[in-house]
C-alpha cells in the first residue's frame, strides 16, 4: 500500500510516478487499510453498549451507510477523474480551498490519531504477560510506543520498497487469525448464552441509545474504505478505484459483523464488556483455552503493524498531494529520490507522538483515541458526500463526466444523512476536541497563502475561521472546567 506496491524504481524528485496500481492491488489496499486494530476490539466495545439485537441493527445501519459512502467514492472516481487524493480533493472542489484544507488536515489528523490506537493496543496485548505495560497507557508503554513510532519512520524513510514488501505479507497474515476466530467461535457457540445476550443488559438503556453508542466504533473499523481513492493518481485504470472500493468494503463488512455477533454466543455480555483489549483474544480464550488468546494476540500484532504502515503512508500522501496543489506549505510537497514524502512523513510521526503523550492523561486511552479518530474523519466524509449531492443536482456547473442519474442523487443524499447522523452520535465532546486540533492548523493554510502572495482569507473563509476558533475556545474551556474530560 504505497507507491512501491507496483515496483516503482527511484526516480528524480518531483517527477510523476510511472508505476500503476492494478485492480487486485487497489482492493488489497482497501482491505489492508480497513483491517487493523479496530476489529480486535469489537467484542468488548459492542458488549459495553448493546446486546445481539442492538448489534444487528447497528451493523445494518453502519453497513448500509458506509456502503452509500463507498458508492459515493466510486461515483466520484468516475465522474471527476481529474481529482487526486480522494477525500480532500472532493471537499476542495465542492466547497472551496479553506474547507478543502480543513478536510485534508482532518483526514490526516484522523490517520495520525488512529496510528496511536495501534500502539496502545499492541502494548495492552503484551501487557497481558508484562503487567508494567498496563492497558498500553503506562509511562513504560508510552516510551516503547514512541520507539516504535520513530523506528517505522526510519523504515519508510529508507524507501517504500521495503515498506511495500512487508505490507504485502502482512495483508494476508492478518486476515487469517480473524477468519479462524469466526470459525472457532461458531463451533463453540452456546445457544443459551446467545439468547441471554439478545436484548442487552440493564445498563444499555433504550435500543436507540444502544445503537448510537456503537456508531463511532463502526466508523473506526470502516476507516480505509476510501483507501483506493487516496491513491487514485497511481491507478492503472480509473474505474478500478471504485470497483476496488466496493469489493473491499463488502468483504470486510462481512468479517467485522461476524466477529461481533459470534462473540455473544461465547460469554455473557457483562463479562465481554470487562475483558481487557484486545477483547477478541479473551473471547477465544474462553472458547478454546489459552492458546486461543495467544493465537489472536500474535495475529493482532502482525495486523496492527501492517495497518500502521499502511496508514502512515496514506497520511503522508494526503499532506504531500495537498502541498502539490498549493493548499499546504511547499515544504510538505518535497519527496526523496524514492518518491517518499519525507517532510510529510516527519510531520505525521510528530503528531502521532504528541497524541500518544496525551493518552497518558485519558481515563481509557484506547477508546479515547478510537473515538477521536472517528470524529476527525467525519467532516471530510461529510464534505465528500455533500459534494456528490452537488454533482448530482448540478452536473453542468461541476464539470463532471457524463450525466447524473436519480439513483446517484439518492445515494449521495443517504450518505450525507448518514455522516451527519454520525456527527450527532459522536456527541459534542469529540466535536469540540476536533476543533481544538482544527483551529491551530489554520497557520499552515496562512503559510501556504503567503508563499503564493495571495489574500489570506476571503469573507466566506473568515466566517469559517471564526466558527473553528469559537469551537476550539469552547473545547478548551470545557476541558478546563471539567465539563468534558478525556
Amino acid at each position: 500500500m504505497s507507491h512501491a506496491d507496483t515496483g516503482t524504481d527511484a526516480t528524480t524528485a518531483g517527477s510523476p510516478p510511472t508505476a500503476k496500481l492494478t485492480f487486485v492491488t487497489l482492493t488489497a489496499m482497501v482491505v489492508g487499510s480497513m483491517v487493523g486494530a479496530g476489529v480486535f476490539s469489537l467484542p468488548r466495545r459492542f458488549a459495553q453498549e448493546t446486546g445481539v439485537a442492538g448489534a444487528l441493527i447497528a451493523w445494518a445501519i453502519a453497513g448500509f451507510g458506509m456502503l452509500m459512502l463507498a458508492f459515493v467514492f466510486q461515483a466520484l472516481a468516475v465522474r471527476r477523474p481529474d481529482l487526486d487524493a480522494g477525500v480532500y480533493a472532493y471537499a476542495k472542489a465542492g466547497f472551496g480551498e479553506y474547507l478543502g484544507f480543513f478536510s485534508a488536515f482532518g483526514y490526516w489528523a484522523s490517520a495520525c490519531v488512529g496510528n496511536v490506537t495501534y500502539w496502545v493496543l499492541i502494548m495492552s496485548t503484551i501487557g497481558a504477560i508484562w503487567p508494567a505495560l498496563g492497558d498500553g497507557d503506562t509511562a513504560l508503554a508510552i516510551i516503547l510506543s514512541s520507539v516504535g513510532l520513530w523506528a517505522f519512520f526510519l523504515l519508510i524513510r529508507r524507501g517504500v520498497k521495503e515498506a511495500a514488501a512487508i505490507n504485502r505479507i502482512v495483508t494476508v497474515a492478518k486476515v487469517v487469525p480473524i477468519l479462524v476466530f469466526v470459525v472457532l467461535a461458531l463451533f463453540c457457540l452456546d445457544a443459551s448464552v446467545f439468547a441471554d445476550n439478545w436484548g442487552g443488559a440493564d445498563y444499555a438503556g433504550s435500543l436507540f441509545n444502544q445503537v448510537r453508542g456503537t456508531m463511532l466504533a463502526t466508523v473506526f473499523v470502516f476507516l480505509g474504505v476510501e483507501g483506493a481513492s487516496v491513491y487514485s493518481r497511481h491507478a492503472k485504470r480509473r474505474e478500478d478505484v471504485g470497483r476496488a472500493t466496493i469489493l473491499g468494503f463488502l468483504s470486510v463488512f462481512a468479517v467485522f459483523a461476524s466477529v461481533t455477533i459470534v462473540s455473544y454466543g461465547i460469554l455473557p455480555m457483562a463479562e465481554i464488556a470487562e475483558l481487557r483489549q484486545p477483547s477478541m483474544a479473551g473471547v477465544l480464550e474462553a472458547a478454546v483455552g489459552t492458546w486461543g488468546s495467544v493465537f489472536v494476540s500474535v495475529g493482532l500484532i502482525i495486523s496492527v503493524l501492517g495497518a500502521y504502515l499502511a496508514w502512515t503512508l496514506m497520511a503522508a500522501e494526503v499532506l504531500f498531494v495537498a502541498a502539490k496543489d498549493e493548499d499546504m506549505p511547499r515544504f510538505l510537497g518535497r519527496s526523496s529520490g524514492d518518491d517518499v514524502p519525507v517532510p510529510a512523513l516527519l510531520m505525521t510521526t510528530a503528531l502521532s507522538q504528541v497524541v500518544l503523550v496525551v493518552t497518558a492523561f485519558s481515563d481509557d486511552a484506547f477508546n479515547f483515541a478510537l473515538d477521536l479518530t472517528s470524529a476527525l474523519s467525519l467532516i471530510p466524509f461529510l464534505l465528500a458526500a455533500a459534494f456528490a449531492v452537488k454533482i448530482a443536482v448540478r452536473p453542468e456547473q461541476e464539470k463532471v463526466a457524463g450525466r447524473g442519474t436519480r439513483g446517484e442523487l439518492v445515494v449521495a443524499v443517504l450518505a450525507t444523512v448518514y455522516t451527519a447522523f454520525l456527527l450527532f452520535a459522536a456527541g459534542l465532546k469529540f466535536v469540540l476536541v476536533s476543533f481544538i486540533l482544527y483551529a491551530p492548523a489554520t497557520f499552515l493554510f496562512v503559510k501556504a497563502r503567503r508563499e503564493q502572495g495571495r489574500q489570506l482569507f476571503s469573507p466566506r473563509e473568515l466566517v469559517i475561521l471564526a466558527v473553528s476558533i469559537a469551537g476550539a475556545v469552547m473545547g478548551v474551556v470545557a476541558l478546563a472546567t471539567g465539563w468534558i474530560s478525556l
